[in-house]
């Protein structure tokens, strides 16, 4: 095991650009949270698997030594990967290695709905993508999206990766995106993991205005005074503006996006190569998953946050807008079959929850404290095992100081008494005998449909990680992250 060298380099890791507006301000726009995905019915009570462990210091000592795992790969970023040596290039959508299926950012879901109209928003700005291997063999890859505005080349600012004192800093904007993921797919049992040490996604902070929501000049984590919008990929609404002469990506039928902000702790996807998308995207490919969704909107009145310390489950809006969906996303049921959204199940200290209960919708399992990094640091973990997935978080807790909770479902198992799996668990065919396949038809769009299997006997899908912001319309900030970890049963 390599010693850890002083932490002293900083780098800038973007290139150079443009700070332009992206379109003329429009006043009004509908709301995404109430209009445009129905974040209600997420959760309630089940019969299910978890198990908690409360331990200050999981599975080893200093030297990233974890119980019956093999330390593969390490990224410390004690060296500052140089991604500027990297040109962004144009994604032409298609055939290339960004392209995954129907929900793509080009994708017939889209054209469906819109249908020229669709065609007409996507090619008014060129979508640009870098994707840099860093680490030892290249075994870690950044991936990036941005948005050119102007056919001169010229962009909006791009997201960034920064590393200082031995640590990673990314910075996005709502309209562009980047992740860390695996270079090539996980193998059949691993574990995953990393140090967060900053957090600056939205949420409220303590002394904040506005009861915590408005903190350093921002709105939950948003610089105000922009057209900040889900342009151009919306699940409904007139594409065509009424058929105007140009289109208005600050206009309906998008809706500002400012109310609900996030970031993505530590998922597993179920294709290859992960990179920033659509929203709409990631709610159809996610297997399991930790992550922060901070909602300054009406529909969060909807949603509960568990405090570990006494097993109660209390308002979200009582909460700091910080807490952890710690989730293992069920291939048995629908949150809503309009875009293939899968229900959640999710495992807390107060107990486990799926979306058929409408007082559970959705329910935090502890919330994080990002006023006390990052003298303070979170780890988040998952491992996939030979039976099923284990979430695994430890930290400073709010209500609760400094833990580890540790959270095991099986691949297959109940929910409510009804047989269900763990979206997409099978990595080969031989795992999964089809079951739980289901054919949705796909006909919410004026210009056409399409029915597709969801998941066919045959089928197989492999694992990916990601960490930071998958989408390209939603959610900004910033974060830290250091020793990105992959092991393997030893």
């Amino acid at each position: 095991m390599k010693k850890l060298p002083l932490k002293k380099t900083i780098a800038i890791l973007a290139v150079s650009a443009v700070s332009l507006p992206l379109y003329g301000f429009v006043g009004s726009s509908s709301s995404v949270g109430s209009s445009d995905i129905d974040f209600g019915n997420l959760f309630s009570s089940l019969n299910g698997f978890s198990s908690a462990t409360i331990n200050p210091n999981p599975g080893g000592d200093g030297d990233a030594h974890r119980d019956g795992w093999k330390l593969q790969y390490q990224e410390t970023f004690d060296t500052a990967p140089n991604l500027d040596a990297v040109p962004w290039v144009q994604d032409t959508y298609g055939d290339n290695r960004w392209n995954v299926d129907e929900f793509d950012d080009d994708g017939i879901y889209f054209k469906n709905i819109g249908g020229p109209w669709f065609d007409r928003a996507l090619n008014s700005f060129k979508l640009l993508r870098k994707s840099v291997p860093i680490g030892e063999k290249g075994w870690l890859t950044v991936e990036m999206g941005t948005r050119d505005i102007n056919p001169d080349g010229t962009k909006a600012t791009p997201p960034t990766l920064e590393v200082e004192n031995g640590a990673a800093k990314i910075n996005v904007p709502w309209d562009g995106g980047l992740i860390f993921t695996a270079t090539d797919p996980l193998p059949s049992q691993y574990r995953v993991e990393y140090e967060l040490k900053t957090l600056d996604f939205g949420g409220k902070r303590p002394g904040g205005e506005n009861n915590g929501w408005d903190y350093d000049g921002k709105t939950n984590g948003y610089v105000p005074g922009e057209c900040k919008t889900n342009f151009p990929w919306t699940r409904r609404g007139d594409y065509s503006q009424g058929e105007s002469e140009k289109v208005d990506g600050c206009a309906k039928p998008w809706g500002n996006v400012t109310a609900e902000n996030g970031y993505y702790l530590l998922s597993i996807m179920d294709y290859a190569h992960p990179a920033p998308h659509n929203n709409i995207f990631i709610h159809s490919h996610r297997k399991v998953g930790m992550d922060i969704y901070s909602v300054n909107g009406g529909w969060a009145k909807a949603y509960k946050t568990c405090n570990p310390a006494t097993k109660e489950i209390f308002s979200y809006l009582d909460s700091n807008g910080n807490g952890v969906n710690e989730i293992f996303f069920d291939g048995g049921a629908w949150r809503d079959k309009g875009f293939a959204y899968n229900q959640f199940v999710m495992h807390t200290e107060c107990g486990i929850r799926d979306g058929s209960e409408k007082n559970a919708t959705i329910v935090s399992a502890v919330e994080l404290q990002p006023e006390l990094m990052p003298n303070e640091t979170y780890t988040f973990a998952i491992e996939r095992t030979a039976t099923g997935y284990v979430q695994e978080m430890t930290g400073n807790f709010k209500n609760v100081g400094h833990q580890t909770y540790r959270y095991e479902r099986p691949f297959v198992s109940e929910v409510n008494g009804r047989p269900t799996a763990i979206w997409h668990y099978n990595q080969t065919p031989e795992e999964y005998d089809g079951s739980f396949n289901e054919t949705l038809t796909f006909d919410e769009g004026t210009y056409g449909s399409f029915s597709k299997d969801m998941w066919p006997k045959g089928s197989a899908y492999p694992d990916n990680f990601v960490i930071g912001i998958p989408h390209l319309n939603y959610y900004e900030g910033s974060a830290t992250v250091d020793n990105i970890r992959l092991y393997t049963p030893e």
